[in-house]
């Protein structure tokens, strides 16, 4: 079977959920299970995997340093769900606002567990979608500074690390890809993508 039908496979079984997110959570960062009883502003963001001659790769985003929060944080494609639209409606329709990638052109393979991000007080809901080839990205400068991909296996193999966050006056695990730093709500869904993923994914 083909990598993105074996993984969507895997997201339609239980997911390992928080306990795989807790391996890059913050230290004291509140942990809220049942969203559903924690009336909050909703988003949905795009897990969008594509493949690539080093195996399925994952892309990613870096916020602009302007932004109120979270600026210059790398995270999803994703926004906040408006008026009726689903959640997994609402990451399609930002994917194509923030980077270009035209929801048809995207198969869904699933979501992962959604999470609450205390900073923005938004329940966040990820979900996983597959694009064989990667078009040209259009970046929309306002909400995205620049995108970039990172093979999923570095997320399953590469070392997670603690890094300096001074704001915070602590440290935070974190994965490193080049010169970005991926932490809070973003490497732990990556955790939980990685955990679902590492069964089925290809290895060279």
């Amino acid at each position: 079977m083909h990598f993105p039908d074996l993984l969507q496979d895997r997201l339609s079984q239980r997911l390992p959920g928080p306990d795989a997110q807790l391996v890059m959570s913050p230290r004291g960062r509140p942990r809220i299970d049942d969203l559903d009883n924690n009336p909050c502003r909703e988003a949905g963001v795009l897990a969008l995997l594509h493949a690539s001659e080093g195996g399925p790769c994952v892309v990613l985003i870096e916020r602009p340093g302007h932004l109120k929060k979270h600026a210059g944080q790398v995270a999803f494609p994703g926004g906040r769900r408006e008026g009726e639209e689903s959640r997994r409606d609402a990451a399609l329709r930002e994917t194509w606002e923030e980077i270009g990638v035209r929801p048809e052109t995207i198969a869904p393979l699933g979501a992962l567990t959604p999470l609450f991000v205390p900073p923005s007080g938004f329940c966040v809901y990820p979900f996983v979608g597959w694009i064989e080839a990667l078009p040209p990205l259009r970046l929309e400068p306002g909400e995205v500074a620049s995108a970039f991909s990172v093979p999923l296996a570095r997320f399953v193999d590469g070392p997670r690390e603690l890094v300096d966050m001074p704001r915070l006056s602590r440290q935070v695990p974190a994965f490193r890809h080049d010169e970005y730093v991926i932490w809070g709500a973003t490497a732990m869904m990556l955790a939980e993508l990685a955990a679902v993923a590492e069964p089925v994914l290809p290895r060279g």
